[in-house]
């Protein structure tokens, strides 16, 4: 049987994260009721003019540098001609002969080892609304309130060879922008959206096979399993003598397959032409330095320096630097800390603990910096146990309580009165006579189950070592 390469590359589209929409001043906020979100400019009414927002190009410039792009200095909008319902105008404002960006590239990496994924250029243009499909009432409504908001669309070259590449390629893009603040990349509210070209070809050979494009794709799960379909699907018609024909086929997570939706346009289809209406953009040296020099530390950077700052393990650096957010809550934290490695501990356990159990992302922490370092240094200074901490922090995270009053409200400062931990440890030995013999006999697995019942009765409040020298001292008196 003969063997089959897959090729792909993407069309990532991602929302900028602007408080305005590309070419009007309407709100780009997510969740809007239908249709409240626009104005003349954005529903396309005759006599209506665009007017650029800066803003799009700076955040386009952040992600064009960050990506190792070369910015074109002169570049202009050109007019994308199609006629669809979510398409007000009947055309969309986009750039196709002077992108902003162009031949750059990221470096992913896989358990195959690391590779440079490149990426052919990257343009600004403007979103398209949403078809709402009622199958109730057999009909499709229209909401404009995404109609004009700013998108970059990054188109790679035809670099990856497996879902495994596209994920580690999608997931490095979604890190960058984030970082950036140039987008939330929000899968399931659409400001990241990717378009997988694929084709097959067999091992070995230098020819591209036909390629379909594949669309609705919302999450990466649902893009591998796409992928995966699409290549079974191709190599199964190669195979039965059959061609693969171009054209953009529509993904259905539910039932696992895809089905045509047209034949693929290339761009002679859609009449480009400069949008008469929308200067050329000039973008001077001085801009693109000062946009360079304003860049953030990078999560490989944030990784390294966590390591040798922090003396943290690689895997440990690696998590805490996933999420910016939650990288640079961890940094405030430790900042207020003389533990670093302490509160790096703490949020590897306890905070993606609560995360998960709360269904949260690390933008909807709220609990401040200085509250868990104060309730880690209580631990470390032997204040409150670390049963205690632990229930405290819980607090800490979803009501954003200061530990020191909450620990003093709720009495659960370690007993420091060594006459009551006495008279309860004497108590404790009276009344366990049985296990008392067994480690008066040498069985010193028993001093566990005593340091257990101890620590019960003084509801945590005691010092684990001050119980257990106690517990020794009082053993030997009853030798």
């Amino acid at each position: 049987m003969k063997q089959y390469e897959t090729v792909i590359g993407l069309e990532v589209h991602v929302e900028l994260a602007t408080r305005t929409k590309i070419f009007c001043g309407c709100s780009t906020e997510f969740g809007g009721a239908p249709n409240t979100h626009t104005c003349p400019v954005c529903t396309g009414m005759p006599g209506s003019l665009p007017v650029l927002n800066k803003k799009v190009v700076e955040f386009a410039l952040k992600a064009g540098l960050a990506t190792s792009c070369r910015i074109n200095q002169y570049c202009k909008f050109d007019r994308k001609n199609y006629f669809y319902p979510d398409n007000p105008q009947n055309y969309q404002i986009s750039q196709l002969y002077l992108p902003i960006c162009h031949d750059g590239s990221v470096e992913i990496e896989t358990s195959a080892g690391k590779k440079t994924v490149r990426i052919h250029e990257m343009h600004m243009e403007e979103d398209a609304g949403k078809l709402i499909h009622d199958e109730w009432e057999d009909c499709s409504l229209v909401d404009y309130n995404r109609s004009g908001v700013p998108l970059i669309e990054i188109v790679s070259e035809p670099d990856m060879r497996s879902a495994e590449e596209v994920i580690a390629y999608l997931e490095k893009l979604r890190c960058i922008m984030q970082y950036l603040g140039v987008s939330d990349c929000k899968l399931q509210e659409g400001s990241m959206r990717a378009d997988v070209n694929l084709s097959v070809r067999e091992v070995g050979s230098d020819l591209f096979g036909t390629r379909t494009e594949m669309k609705n794709l919302n999450s990466f799960k649902a893009i591998a399993r796409a992928i995966e379909g699409e290549r079974e699907r191709q190599i199964e018609l190669l195979e039965e003598g059959k061609v693969v024909v171009q054209e953009t086929r529509r993904w259905d997570d539910n039932k696992e397959s895809s089905h045509a939706m047209r034949s693929k346009e290339d761009a002679k289809d859609y009449r480009y032409f400069p949008d008469p209406d929308l200067p050329p953009i000039h973008i001077s040296d001085e801009w693109i330095s000062q946009i360079r020099s304003s860049l953030p530390e990078f999560r490989e950077e944030k990784q390294l320096r966590y390591q040798e700052e922090f003396g943290l393990p690689p895997y440990d650096a690696g998590i805490l630097t996933e999420s910016r957010h939650l990288a640079e809550l961890f940094e405030q934290t430790a900042a207020c800390s003389v533990y670093p490695k302490k509160v790096a501990n703490w949020f590897m356990t306890e905070v993606l603990r609560l995360m998960k159990d709360q269904g949260m992302e690390p933008e909807q922490i709220r609990f401040t910096p200085q509250h868990l370092a104060a309730l880690i240094d209580m631990v470390e200074k032997k204040e409150v146990s670390g049963k205690n901490a632990k229930l405290v922090f819980e607090k800490i995270f979803l009501e954003d309580t200061d530990p020191v009053a909450y620990v003093q409200e709720h009495g659960l400062k370690i007993v420091e009165d060594t006459g009551l931990l006495e008279s309860t440890v004497g108590r404790i030995l009276d009344e366990n006579p049985g296990p008392l013999a067994e480690l008066l006999g040498g069985k010193d697995k028993v001093m566990g189950f005593f340091v257990g019942q101890i620590m019960r009765q003084m509801k945590g409040k005691a010092n684990p070592d001050t119980v257990r020298e106690v517990l020794l001292r009082e053993v030997e008196n009853r030798r």
